[in-house]
């Protein structure tokens, strides 16, 4: 059969066709008209209501809608009007899914990179490195062939193919797959964690159990710590996220707590004079709130004053400077008052001759009553 008997064999008529010509036509023109004018209110917003999530993923996706889906929307409009026999509205219906399921495909695609994008860019305070890079691409490489794959199946099963077994084959290979590369997976997920959560960035300092050091890189399956001995530690992504990670770079304040010892001895009296004289000297230091000086420990040996104050900056050269002036006057203040920070003097009393006699007396073998000797040891077993 010829092309020409081919058509003929629709039986359509020329005044049915006109008309399906003329609504594919109208059709075009209404559908890409609404999507022009959609997308230039989109653009022509300003202010807070254009920095909206919602606004600005409509307005980059809308951007990727395609003319030739619009084409072949508008020839299934007209097509639709057609009396078509029984083979060709199943055709069509066919060609419906296929177009309309690959322009959703395609903004689905094109939403998820710019979500995924402004994610990463409001949580990583608008820095951009590597981290961010590679598990940005990860994750919109993830989303998006996890997308294709669905509209792919879904397209065979429109089409009458059975993709059960298909899909079961799959699910068996990606966990045959996955036991083999666990570890690999583990400390990839961990990573995406990582660049997502963001528990530490690059120039961290950071601490766990083991060590501490400046973070200096965060990869797809390691991150490397720079301790302060020099060397370079080398951990996996997955067993330090498993570990109490504590992150010095992110403390606003700094509380800081020691004790000052003086002798036992020392006069009730004076030792009261010492908490508000030493609270004087703490309050009068920058970026310092006193917390408490209290007398803790009355002991035998020492008279204890535990000693609370909070630094309003976190900085370790703050710290360090603040707490040896504080010291140094505490130093000034005991040689002021007369208070002795030496421990009560221990006394030795040595008996002489007592080595001797007891040597004298273990020679002697003791008698028992029953006659017997000295008891000897029982052997341990």
């Amino acid at each position: 059969m010829d092309i020409r008997g081919y058509f003929t064999s629709l039986d359509i008529s020329w005044t049915n066709a006109a008309f399906a010509i003329g609504a594919a036509v109208l059709s075009f023109f209404l559908i890409h008209g609404a999507v022009v004018l959609f997308r230039r209110r989109l653009n022509q917003l300003d202010g807070e209501t254009a920095q909206r999530p919602i606004v600005d993923v409509l307005r980059h996706t809308l951007a990727r809608t395609s003319n030739l889906a619009i084409l072949a929307t508008s020839l299934l409009i007209g097509v639709s009007v057609l009396d078509l026999p029984p083979p060709w509205n199943v055709r069509v219906g066919h060609l419906w899914f296929l177009t309309l399921g690959a322009q959703l495909a395609l903004w689905l695609h094109r939403a998820i990179a710019v979500t995924a994008h402004r994610y990463f860019r409001i949580h990583g305070k608008n820095k951009e490195n590597e981290q961010v890079t590679v598990a940005h691409t990860l994750m919109i490489w993830a989303l998006q062939w996890s997308v294709w794959t669905v509209f792919l199946l879904a397209m065979l099963a429109n089409l009458g193919i059975n993709v059960t077994t298909f899909v079961a084959s799959l699910g068996i290979g990606g966990v045959a797959v996955a036991l083999a590369v666990q570890n690999i997976l583990g400390d990839l997920f961990a990573s995406l964690s990582i660049a997502v959560d963001k528990p530490f960035e690059v120039g961290d300092y950071v601490s766990v159990p083991e060590f501490s050091g400046t973070v200096e890189h965060v990869g797809l399956k390691t991150t490397r710590i720079r301790a302060l001995s020099g060397e370079q530690i080398v951990i996996a992504n997955a067993e330090l996220l498993r570990k109490t990670v504590h992150n010095f770079k992110r403390m606003t304040t700094r509380r800081v707590q020691f004790a000052l010892r003086i002798n036992p001895a020392t006069p009730p009296e004076l030792a009261a004079k010492l908490p508000p004289r030493l609270s004087a000297i703490i309050e009068t230091k920058d970026k310092v709130k006193l917390d408490h000086v209290n007398l803790t420990v009355l002991d035998q040996n020492f008279i204890e004053y535990d000693i609370v104050y909070n630094l309003s900056d976190a900085d370790f050269s703050l710290y360090l400077k603040t707490q040896q002036q504080v010291l140094l006057e505490a130093m000034q203040l005991f040689r002021e008052l007369g208070v002795s920070t030496a421990p009560r003097a221990q006394q030795l009393i040595l008996n002489e001759g007592g080595g001797a006699e007891q040597a004298a007396n273990d020679a002697v073998e003791v008698k028992r009553p029953d006659g017997r000797g000295k008891p000897q040891a029982r052997p341990m077993p």
